[in-house]
């Protein structure tokens, strides 16, 4: 079955905790979080002090997806924080190598997104100590946008690489995943589902993760 990782940037801020409860009882798997600096995406969404609570709320997965320039910078913040996950973008980091070592030296996993313009091929000399790899299927930046068919092309290039250098790195697709396009997603050999508005605008949001964790 996939990994579920609905993302907190479509919940109600004005209740948060509601959202994180409804997130707890149900069959999502992992909290995802998009920290947005304004520079390296065109928005601000939130930062450590939200995922410090957001931590205290659940005991599920934080996975922390860092649209931000520098990320080094804020390694040890986010552990601190809570995070399970530390996804940072190939785009942003000029020594990748050492920030996959670095996050995965704090004990926690390590993550890389990678944009729609960029091949996966770049993940080539590093995809063995890689833990996710989250293939962007929109432009970063905004949510609700629709899904970038190209992505299937993608994910499928990227499985090929992971079997090629048998590593157990998964791969995540975040952006304009739906009911409608995820089983073409998880044909194509993608693992986890990051899914926004299609859960939190949905009118039963329990039952529609119910319904992506039974594809």
């Amino acid at each position: 079955m996939p990994i579920i990782a609905p993302s907190l940037l479509s919940a109600n801020f004005l209740n948060l905790e509601q959202d994180c409860n409804m997130l707890n009882n149900s069959q999502a798997d992992w909290f995802h979080l998009d920290v947005m600096d304004g520079q390296f995406v065109p928005n601000i969404s939130f930062g450590l002090p939200v995922i410090s609570h957001i931590r205290k709320a659940t005991q599920k997965v934080c996975d922390v997806h860092l649209m931000i320039e520098k990320p080094e910078n804020y390694t040890a913040a986010f552990k601190e924080a809570g995070a399970d996950i530390l996804t940072v973008h190939i785009e942003a980091c000029i020594h990748l190598h050492r920030n996959i070592q670095e996050i995965k030296s704090m004990g926690m996993k390590a993550g890389v997104a990678v944009n729609p313009h960029t091949s996966v091929q770049l993940l080539s000399d590093l995809i063995q100590d890689i833990d996710v790899v989250c293939l962007m299927s929109v432009n970063p930046g905004f949510g609700g946008q629709h899904f970038i068919p190209h992505t299937l092309e993608k994910i499928k290039a990227l499985k090929q690489l992971i079997l090629q250098k048998n590593s157990t790195c998964l791969i995540e697709i975040d952006g304009g995943v739906t009911l409608e396009n995820a089983p073409s997603i998880l044909a194509a050999g993608a693992d986890v589902l990051v899914a926004g508005n299609t859960v939190f605008k949905s009118a039963n949001p329990t039952a529609t993760i119910a319904a992506l964790k039974a594809l």
